[in-house]
């Protein structure tokens, strides 16, 4: 037998190092290699804790290692790992279907399961073309939808798309309800003024031949930005007048993160299709989208198909997930979402550099912007993303916080902690994020 090499010791450095050297370059590094995580607890390979408030992008909904889900997904993995669940029928995938049509809103019914967010977009954007007939899709400005070709032309935001060459080209975008950076609202409350420009856009961008709608509940990557009351309904509005369809991406908003099982609950909105990731199986990679049955079965045999979509485990694990999204859970989430609006607002009330703190539930995000410097659009001032870049980094080396740093100018620390996380927690982030800006900001 051939001597065996020796066991590298793992360190921080060298897990980096192995993703320079064969990993593509395209990973965004908060700069904390994570050995193992436990609640909003990351440890690091060196045995550094970090208090974690953006959860793998909004994913670990109900906690890093949560008991039940990984019990849950281990009893699975030990009874039926892999089928096709499209091939041959299994019992946690439809169980999570028929799950799923009990707690979405309004009378979506049947879902379609796939592996990512990205996935459930381009095929609810499938499925939309086949029930209306239609070809065109209308996004948001700023809007984020995913990086496949497809999804990355809805995309309103450059930065995604430089070098590409999104294949869909009956693709148009329409404002985004951005009061503190819009030349209407001027800084303002939203009056949903901008949702009109919806209309606008269909008679000066479309052939008329327009399929869907597509919008985030709350923008998330676009800086947690959140529309006003009746800006929803009135794109809604818009959107069944031309015959198409609303399609809501609730893939970072769903599964509680909001206060509610999905933010459309906040509008009252029916979503003709309703796509759904990240969160909803608690890092297990799996999408959704689910549409009425008189939707749904728009789509025949051969129209869509995913391998490993509906796997057992992950479905499973979404299962477990969503029985630990009990009421008194989501309750929590409200109360913790109304505690961050006061704590919040008071930082934008001390601080020049903080412009706007934003958000619902556990997904917030504080603007930071150069109280000097002229912004673009609307008399706001301008963004900061380098101040950004500069609390995210401290609060990361002096604080052991992990915390967001993205939205369209790159200026928001974005608060999307997991749902379990305490108010003595919360109090520890908020009080950190005061420290270094007291620390950092001019």
């Amino acid at each position: 037998m051939s001597e065996q090499p020796p066991k590298t010791s793992m360190s921080n450095a060298h897990v980096e190092s192995q993703y320079d050297d064969y990993v593509m370059p395209i990973w965004k590094s908060l700069n904390v290699p994570v050995k193992r995580s436990d609640g909003c607890t990351l440890v690091d390979f060196d045995g550094t804790e970090y208090l974690d408030v953006f959860s793998g992008i909004s994913v670990t909904n109900v906690g890093h290692g949560n008991d039940a889900v990984v019990e849950t997904a281990s009893e699975q993995l030990e009874e039926l790992i892999h089928s096709c669940s499209y091939v041959h029928p299994n019992e946690p995938m439809g169980k999570l279907a028929e799950t799923i049509a009990e707690i979405s809103p309004g009378n979506l019914q049947k879902t379609f399961f796939c592996n990512s967010g990205t996935e459930a977009v381009e095929g609810a954007i499938k499925l939309a073309r086949k029930h209306t007939g239609s070809k065109e899709v209308i996004g948001l400005e700023m809007g984020f939808h995913g990086r496949t070709l497809g999804s990355l032309a809805l995309t309103g935001n450059k930065s995604y798309k430089n070098g590409m060459a999104p294949t869909i080209n009956d693709v148009a975008h329409t404002p985004p309800p951005y009061a503190y950076r819009c030349s209407q609202c001027d800084g303002g409350p939203c009056d949903t003024t901008c949702a009109d420009q919806l209309d606008h856009i269909i008679g000066t961008h479309t052939s008329g031949d327009l399929a869907a709608v597509v919008v985030e509940p709350v923008m998330g990557e676009a800086g947690i930005i959140v529309p006003p009351e009746g800006w929803l309904d009135k794109v809604q509005q818009i959107t069944h007048d031309h015959d198409a369809l609303l399609i809501v991406d609730e893939v970072q908003t769903g599964y509680g993160r909001t206060g509610h099982m999905f933010a459309s609950e906040h509008y009252d909105l029916q979503p003709d299709i309703l796509t759904q990731a990240k969160g909803i199986a608690n890092g297990l990679p799996l999408g959704a989208f689910t549409a009425p049955e008189a939707i749904a079965n728009s789509f025949e045999s051969g129209d869509h198909l995913s391998t490993f979509g509906g796997n057992p485990v992950a479905c499973a694990a979404a299962l477990a997930t969503i029985d630990e999204l009990s009421d008194d859970r989501l309750r929590a989430v409200r109360d913790h979402g109304e505690w961050l609006r006061s704590r919040l607002g008071d930082l934008e009330t001390v601080f020049d550099c903080v412009g706007q703190a934003r958000g619902l539930g556990l997904m917030w995000g504080l603007e930071l912007v150069d109280p000097d410097g002229t912004g673009p659009v609307s008399d706001a001032p301008a963004p900061d993303p380098k101040l950004a870049r500069e609390v995210g980094t401290h609060l990361r080396e002096a604080e052991q916080l992990v915390i967001g740093v993205g939205g369209y100018y790159k200026n928001v620390l974005r608060f999307q902690p997991p749902l379990t996380i305490t108010r003595d927690q919360l109090d520890d982030a908020v009080s950190a994020v005061r420290r270094t800006l007291e620390t950092l900001a001019d």
